[in-house]
């Protein structure tokens, strides 16, 4: 499981200006099973996103087709962690304790 936390590197009118687009990138992630949770830092300064995939290459494919990094607009930090208890609706996603 993935923590990606994004960052806005320009001002609030340049992200807004590729919302729509960003957004229905999240809506093709989310139809594909990847992403489980997402939405805007407060105050707004970027955005938190929960993610599966077989590994961090994975994630970080999918995390540079971002329209807001494709325009420079935002950057992500990753952090993996291994989900060893969650909500019942997640249990498909939980990883043995070691």
């Amino acid at each position: 499981m993935f923590v990606l936390e994004l960052t806005y590197t320009a001002p609030l009118d340049a992200v807004d200006a590729l919302l729509s687009a960003h957004v229905a990138w999240l809506d093709e992630q989310y139809a594909r099973g990847v992403f489980l949770a997402s939405g805007r830092k407060n105050p707004r300064d970027g955005g938190v996103i929960i993610a599966v995939a077989e590994d961090r290459a994975r994630i970080e494919e999918i995390a540079a087709g971002d329209p807001f990094v494709a325009a420079g607009v935002c950057a992500y930090h990753v952090t993996e962690f291994a989900a060893t208890k969650t909500a019942p609706a997640l249990e498909p996603y939980r990883e043995p304790s070691a």
